[in-house]
């Protein structure tokens, strides 16, 4: 059976969700191959000391772990927020071909500072509402 696009998007909100208990910005990520989930991460940058520890690099690492492999050409990679610029040049180095992201990240997404993202497709607004809602509520109760 084939699993939609908001299945997934429903993991990476899972991984967010983790994020928010633990009191790390809560964005989520998973990395998809073959219908299956491979690699998951949620942000752990508080948690681990470590500035790269992003939900996206996690998954990537996961996945690559998984399959024994630096190139994941035939992964989707499913995020909460629009990748930074950092997360970006992960996936591209990863050759990941498909990203969706839920809601896109004004300040720091990679798409304020990219203007081509060559052979990657993205797709944005995937359940945009949720996980626009998971940030700001975040954000909210630290102000």
């Amino acid at each position: 059976m084939e699993l939609g696009v908001e299945h997934f998007m429903k993991q990476a909100l899972r991984q967010a969700e983790m994020a928010y208990a633990e009191d790390e910005v809560p964005i989520g990520a998973i990395v998809v191959a073959n219908n299956q989930i491979i690699g998951k991460g949620y942000n752990q940058v508080e948690k681990l000391n470590d500035p790269t520890a992003h939900a996206e690099m996690l998954a990537i690492t996961a996945a690559s772990s998984y399959l024994n492999s630096k190139f994941l050409n035939e992964c989707e990679l499913y995020v909460t927020v629009e990748p930074c610029v950092m997360c970006y040049g992960a996936i591209k180095n990863a050759r990941i071909k498909r990203v969706y992201v839920g809601c896109l990240e004004p300040k720091h997404g990679f798409t304020n500072f990219v203007s081509s993202q060559g052979k990657l497709k993205l797709k944005q607004g995937v359940m945009e509402a949720e996980c626009a809602k998971l940030m700001t509520t975040f954000f909210e109760s630290k102000r």
